[in-house]
């Protein structure tokens, strides 16, 4: 399988010299992202907005060395919500955070990614919105799951993201699923062990059906991150079995990926929200989006080929 050879690409060095400076890259890449400062994606929000979709919106970078530069994406953040507060647009563009950005893998890690996050979820809040916290692999879970239990003390509407693949997220999904809760649920994007992880698709879509059920019927907010179209049937399916409205769950797809689809779902009156990153580090975004699904790997090669 290429899934896992692209995902130990996206932490090579090498690698990320060689697609770097590739002359197509770019092209390529704006497929996903969109741009690399808040001046360039402003517009792609109120494009969006206006077509009746929402976002959550991340500012990527990853491989954080320094408390400097993880306060460097707090700030990267706070300039966001500052350039968002004129729009109003309230929980239309909520906020996706990674932890490892705010300096969770250094000394003192988990202390400092709480103290960096906390402005930008309580800075957030004053504008109306929300922000999620992304998952990572799974050694960095419970500093996560500690995180996001502190900050929805204050800020309750704080959500968090689990993923299906993971033998603990049945648990996790049955812990989460409470009254006030936003909880994201995607297959999941790392490479891990077998011995955490299930490592066949058809085993990987079960469970995802499985934590879903979990979600909808419990008491919290589901958020579905899913492109396939048949766990897109299951959720409405499950959805309308729980007794839910439209408006007490809601679809989430990534930029650049079955946009129609993301306009279908918004059409039918679904809430339909569209992760959209932006920012000059993207490598590690964009490997991991090849690695999940192989027609975003054709698409890219096809791009090398004919533009190169």
């Amino acid at each position: 399988m290429l899934g896992p050879v692209i995902l130990a690409a996206s932490r090579s060095d090498r690698m990320r010299r060689l697609i770097s400076a590739a002359p197509v890259t770019k092209q390529v890449v704006d497929r996903f992202i969109p741009g690399e400062t808040v001046d360039e994606v402003l517009p792609i929000v109120r494009e969006l907005t206006g077509n009746g979709l929402e976002l959550t919106m991340d500012v990527v970078g990853e491989d954080i060395t320094t408390p400097e530069q993880a306060a460097a994406a707090r700030d990267a953040y706070l300039e966001l919500i500052d350039r968002l507060k004129p729009l109003e647009l309230g929980t239309r563009a909520e906020m996706s955070v990674k932890l490892s950005m705010f300096g969770q893998a250094l000394p003192g890690g988990h202390e400092l990614a709480l103290a960096n996050v906390r402005p930008v979820v309580e800075a957030a809040a004053g504008i109306g919105t929300t922000v999620t916290l992304d998952a990572e692999d799974h050694t960095t879970l419970d500093s996560m799951f500690a995180i996001h239990e502190e900050l929805r003390k204050d800020v309750p509407q704080t959500g968090c993201v689990i993923q299906a693949y993971l033998f603990r997220t049945e648990e996790d999904a049955r812990r989460l699923a409470a009254a006030g809760s936003r909880v994201r649920l995607v297959k999941g994007a790392y490479k891990e062990p077998a011995e955490v992880a299930h490592q066949q698709k058809h085993e990987i879509d079960k469970a995802y059906v499985r934590i879903l059920r979990t979600l909808m019927e419990g008491e919290g907010y589901p958020m579905i991150g899913s492109h396939d179209p048949r766990l897109i049937s299951i959720a409405q399916e499950l959805a309308r079995t729980a007794g839910r409205k439209l408006d007490e769950y809601e679809f989430q797809m990534l930029y650049g990926i079955r946009g129609d689809e993301h306009l279908r779902l918004a059409a039918e009156g679904h809430r339909m929200r569209v992760y959209t990153a932006y920012g000059t580090d993207w490598y590690g975004y964009f490997m991991r989006r090849l690695a999940e699904k192989p027609a975003n790997l054709r698409f890219f090669a096809r791009s090398m080929i004919s533009r190169g």
